[in-house]
């Protein structure tokens, strides 16, 4: 499914990358990236809560219990009210962790029925993709294709080009609202594939299969890297997806199928 740079020209505006000086997430763009949102601000607001409270008593001690403003020693050693306390504020903040935590994790291992799969490998230092869901009434080859790094000479002779190292020749395409299953591996080292606005980050180990689940709530072009140091070029390896609706996905599916 290698179609040109020319016909992705419609949506190079919908880039979903990191901006200068970004400290939080990209916009979330699956459900799994929305409950990593909802629970890093949940965990943010508890940590925050920690970091004043902490502070507060440290101030409230430093000025109440100074040596200069007290000349008489305390007379106690232990309290069990406090020693309660300390114990079980906690463990209940840990609950309250451990709860959503726990769901989020399960529903990132939810296996659902997939519509379509998605192969990734990969190499030394590039990706490849292939997708045998389709077959056109003319032949029965598989959709593959490699996607490599646009170097710099090619993103100024371009009008596609947008992002220096993050521009790819092919781009993956997948539909939106569509369950899609992804199956990872490598054919040489370690390497990674992790898109942010995804909140997908699997390893691609020789040897071994890895699964993830995929489902894009809404269409535009998300950017990832390979996230596993993977030798000189490790830092070359982008990836760039495009999402579009179902119906102009299996168009521009059966027209490769048909005319490649």
């Amino acid at each position: 499914m290698g179609i040109n740079l020319s016909t992705i020209n419609l949506y190079k505006w919908l880039g979903d990358s990191a901006a200068m000086y970004q400290l939080g997430f990209q916009d979330p763009a699956t459900t799994s990236m929305e409950g990593i949102f909802l629970f890093n601000l949940h965990l943010l607001f508890v940590i925050i809560s920690i970091v004043i409270l902490v502070g507060w008593l440290l101030f409230i001690i430093l000025r109440n219990f100074a040596e200069s403003n007290n000349s008489n020693v305390a007379d106690f050693t232990h309290s069990n009210h406090i020693e309660i306390i300390w114990t079980s504020i906690p463990a209940l903040i840990l609950l309250s962790l451990a709860s959503p935590s726990f769901s989020l994790l399960y529903s990132l291992d939810e296996i659902s029925f997939p519509e379509l799969t998605l192969k990734i490998l990969g190499h030394q230092w590039y990706w490849s993709y292939e997708i045998s869901d389709f077959n056109s009434c003319s032949n029965s080859h598989n959709l593959k294709y490699s996607s490599y790094m646009l170097t710099d000479e090619t993103l100024q002779k371009s009008s596609v080009g947008l992002f220096r190292v993050l521009e790819t020749n092919k781009r993956v395409i997948l539909p939106t609202n569509t369950h899609l299953r992804l199956l990872i591996t490598a054919v040489d080292v370690l390497h990674s594939w992790t898109v942010p606005s995804f909140g997908v980050k699997v390893d691609a180990c020789p040897g071994r299969l890895n699964q993830a689940n995929l489902f894009i709530k809404r269409f535009g072009v998300f950017f990832g890297q390979c996230s596993e140091i993977c030798g000189v070029n490790h830092g070359f390896m982008p990836i760039v997806v495009l999402a579009v609706p179902s119906v102009q996905y299996h168009y521009i599916i059966m027209t490769n199928l048909e005319f490649n």
